[in-house]
């Protein structure tokens, strides 16, 4: 590797903005060579810090390179090629360059050596992921884009109060690893697990990424809670509250997968699982562990991709995001179908898939360790990975009852970018060995040993059988399933409404009242004019009847 010239976050931020300022060919032009060159960019950086500078008189460290991030980097780029490939047609000139931006953002935290860098960089995420929310367009994306913003400005607040708890008492802003053992190192880990979409506060996912456009839930998908999977692999590795953090996000995110209706909804929850393998992995912390996280990280982006945009087109197509309105699909939709498919097996973990060679690292790693628990839990999840996302999510919407429409197939833009997530899947799936040697710790593993693979297939092939059997069951209605966003979805509106109600009937009272004494200040002036009754001179006698009163009405006061 070479001297680093120009950080690589700076190459597609430089290429967001230029999306913006061009059209046409030009444009297309630098939505093409703005990801490579950030890619080439990225494997200029050699181990260690290569970028010095100072900050509100901080040092900081704006460029460390090392293999885990140069593998989180590699996979942003790559992503925000392929994202731009699938939405350069569809999609509008701002979504795409805030696209960009949000994905120059994750590259930056990727190679953020200290605290104040991540932190920026983490920021833009924020300002960009929010403005591509709202390019879904429409009162749903806008009111989702809100709450989405509260939720990560609450998150940025959060890790901001550690990061500088941290820096008052030890003086560093490094990014070094550490455990949960005080007030700095908690806000620093909570602040990270919204990002990582950590319930209870989850539901930001499941709001925000379906109120997207069909192009921008694609990169949604990608950046925002794998940024927050490299920061805790950098930050706490072997911080044991992690395992069962990552345990709950696994089955939380199977649960409400099951019970959606929404395509997009589905998919939504299914990354809050998935990225609950990764957050358990972490916690486990060996080193087989933390290869297991960054691989399944580098794998989910791209299989997860592939399922958004293969919903995105059915939504672009049809104009259909509830299962319930879809269905026969494959008829006129089959390259969407085949690539749909083939991303349901790799997050299922179907042999010769991605999802395979890097889910069973984790579980490996877990076994090794002697979690036992830990490992049947996550053999219990795989299945339930197969239940909502490897049969449902295909199913329902190219498979079940036909809903009697006739779309066209992809165009070819969205088919091409499908196609290159697919090959991806099935070329880590088939031929693991070279993408063993991108990750940060040698592996010594053979993932197709034939009992593990035996193992698989019989248990994904009776999740299978199980699917089918409940099928009556699983049927979807027309609903909306909420979690915990309902206390500021129905709650907190029910709040807002009654605290305006209520303001409104004092401003009400208040008018009433100030016309009242309005209509009184004639009456009162007169009272007061040197012809009225208090302004007139009085008597004697009269003013002495008035002090003996008020006297006796004070005295009476008092001793009551």
């Amino acid at each position: 590797m070479t001297e680093l010239v120009l950080p690589p976050a700076l190459i597609l931020l430089a290429g967001a903005a230029l999306v913006a300022l061009t059209r046409g060919p030009l444009r297309n032009l630098v939505l093409l060579v703005s990801p490579l060159l950030t890619l080439w960019a990225i494997w200029q950086v050699g181990d260690g810090v290569v970028m010095t500078g100072s900050f509100l008189g901080y040092d900081i460290e704006p460029v460390e390179g090392s293999a885990v991030r140069r593998l989180f980097a590699t996979v942003f780029a790559l992503m925000a090629l392929v994202g731009g490939l699938f939405a350069y047609r569809q999609a509008r000139v701002y979504e795409l360059a805030c696209a960009y931006a949000y994905a120059a953002g994750a590259v930056g935290v990727a190679f953020a050596g200290d605290l104040i860098t991540l932190f920026l960089y983490w920021e833009l995420m924020a300002i960009f992921s929010t403005a591509l929310v709202w390019c879904g367009g429409g009162p749903e994306a806008r009111a989702a884009g809100i709450r989405y913003a509260i939720m990560h400005l609450l998150g940025g607040v959060i890790l901001k109060v550690g990061i500088e708890g941290i820096v008052v008492h030890t003086g560093s802003v490094d990014i070094t690893p550490m455990l949960a053992g005080n007030f700095d190192s908690w806000m620093v880990l909570i602040g990270i697990l919204i990002n990582a979409a950590a319930p209870p506060v989850s539901a930001w996912l499941a709001d925000a990424y379906p109120a997207s456009s069909p192009t921008g839930s694609v990169f949604l998908s990608a950046f925002t809670t794998k940024s927050a999977v490299l920061a805790l692999i950098l930050l706490f590795p072997g911080e044991s509250v992690l395992i069962w953090i990552g345990l709950y996000m696994i089955f939380y995110g199977i649960i409400y997968a099951l019970l959606e209706n929404d395509a997009r909804r589905i998919l939504a929850y299914s990354v809050v699982n998935q990225v609950g393998f990764m957050v358990c992995a972490v916690g486990i912390g060996t080193e087989t562990a933390l290869n297991g996280a960054a691989a399944h990280a580098f794998a989910h982006i791209f299989y997860k991709a592939l399922l958004f945009m293969s919903a995105g087109v059915v939504i672009y197509r049809t104009g259909k995001t509830r299962c319930s309105d879809l269905g026969g699909l494959f008829r006129t939709m089959p390259v969407t179908t085949v690539c749909g498919i083939i991303g349901a097996l790799a997050i299922s973990s179907f042999p010769f898939t991605s999802g395979f060679t890097t889910k069973t690292l984790i579980s490996v790693a877990a076994e090794t360790e002697g979690l036992a628990l830990v490992y049947f839990l996550l053999m219990a999840a795989s299945a339930g990975v197969f239940l909502h996302a490897g049969i449902k999510f295909p199913w329902f919407v190219f498979f079940q009852k036909d809903s009697g429409m006739r779309p066209k197939d992809a165009p070819w833009n969205m088919a091409a970018a499908m196609v290159i997530c697919a090959g991806v899947c099935i070329g880590i799936g088939v031929f693991p060995e070279p993408f063993w040697a991108l990750l940060p710790y040698p592996v010594s593993y053979d993932a197709y040993a034939p009992g593990k693979v035996l193992f698989y297939l019989q248990l994904l092939l009776f999740s299978g059988l199980a699917f089918f059997l409940l099928l009556p069951w699983m049927r979807r209605t027309l609903t909306l399933t909420l979690d915990t966003d309902w206390l500021w979805r129905v709650a907190g509106a029910k709040t807002a409404a009654g605290v305006f109600r209520l303001g409104a009937l004092v401003v009400l009272r208040l008018a009433i009242a100030g016309e009242f004494l309005r209509s009184r200040i004639p009456a009162l002036t007169a009272m007061l004019s040197s012809t009225g009754s208090l302004g007139s001179t009085w008597q004697i006698g009269t003013t002495a009847l008035w002090i003996v009163i008020l006297l006796t009405g004070y005295v009476a006061l008092y001793f009551l």
